[in-house]
């Protein structure tokens, strides 16, 4: 069985370097300017020893550009994809159609990978994205296995899914938190905003539930209550030849990063080498309930919810 690459967001080149120590196949880093919300910012003139020290372990690495772009913020995208391209980036994520654009004007190709968040949701339109030269689609959050798996079944390009972590659920470029502070008579400006304050809201009637806010200078993300887990339902996604696994990193410990990949690895390696004797170990999941934030459930997301839109 062909093993899916295990893919996971990371915050440094020195997290990078870890996470690959202990089994990812491939990280995704990037700088605020051209990506969004990355565990933390990896700038370019850190990239090239990055990439070079990832390619002499046999791993790749992705440079996230998936910006909503506007006019101010395409000054400078072409050169930055140049040089994502001169250290030898395996592929860069988007969304904007102008950084594909700018991607097809480079001396040679660059692998581009298609990832428009929640509107990634159908196979015809990620086959567009394919004919003008996308090499994979990352899938909505919001799909579930029925649909993943057709998904796989009829996209003409690699398809990401995302197995592990927390998930945005609504973005603003308004800065939301800094209007509401403000709303209640006090100086935002004094007030820390940032993703390491650990802002979150709270629902009326779902008290329980905290999901995490912050602002940075793309805007306002609010993120989900829960992660993903799907570390025993693996087996499914494999046997549906999901090509990539993601891990998202964000908002976690490296300690917990690192206990996760070593998870997944372990589940992956073990599927792919004996599919009809495998069995889970219970061991793989209780490592990382061990360093899960009591708060913040694990569940399957919407792999087994039926969506209506």
């Amino acid at each position: 069985m062909k093993k899916p690459e295990l893919v996971v967001s990371c915050s440094t080149v020195a997290e990078l370097k870890r996470l690959i120590e202990v089994g990812a196949d491939a990280v995704i880093i990037g700088e605020a300017r051209y990506g969004m919300r990355l565990p933390g910012e990896v700038k370019l003139d850190e990239m090239q020893e990055a990439v070079s020290w990832a390619h002499e372990q046999k791993a790749k690495v992705y440079v996230a550009v998936n910006n909503i772009f506007d006019n101010n913020a395409l000054e400078g995208l072409y050169d930055y994809l140049a040089k994502l391209q001169e250290y030898g980036v395996d592929a860069i994520i988007f969304g904007d159609p102008a950084v594909l654009m700018n991607a097809r004007s480079l001396p040679k190709p660059l692998a581009l990978h298609w990832n428009a968040e929640m509107t990634s949701t159908n196979y015809a339109t990620a086959n567009y994205w394919a004919k003008q030269g996308a090499t994979r689609v990352v899938l909505a959050r919001e799909l579930n296995m029925e649909q993943v798996l057709a998904f796989k079944e009829h996209a003409e390009l690699a398809v990401e899914v995302q197995v592990h972590g927390i998930t945005n659920i609504y973005h603003s470029k308004r800065e939301l938190v800094k209007n509401y502070i403000e709303h209640q008579g006090n100086d935002a400006a004094d007030q820390d905003r940032s993703i390491e304050r650990g802002l979150f809201l709270i629902e009326h009637e779902r008290r329980d539930q905290r999901y995490p806010v912050y602002e940075d200078s793309n805007g306002t993300h609010i993120m989900s209550s829960e992660d993903i887990c799907m570390l025993e339902n693996l087996p499914e996604l494999m046997d549906g030849q999901i090509d990539s696994l993601k891990i998202e990193g964000l908002l976690k410990s490296s300690l917990y990063n690192e206990t996760v990949v070593r998870s997944y690895r372990a589940v992956i390696d073990a599927y792919a080498a004996d599919p009809e004797g495998y069995i889970f170990q219970q061991e793989w999941l209780d490592e990382i309930v061990k360093l899960q934030d009591p708060e913040r459930e694990l569940s399957y997301g919407f792999f087994y919810k039926e969506q209506v839109y």
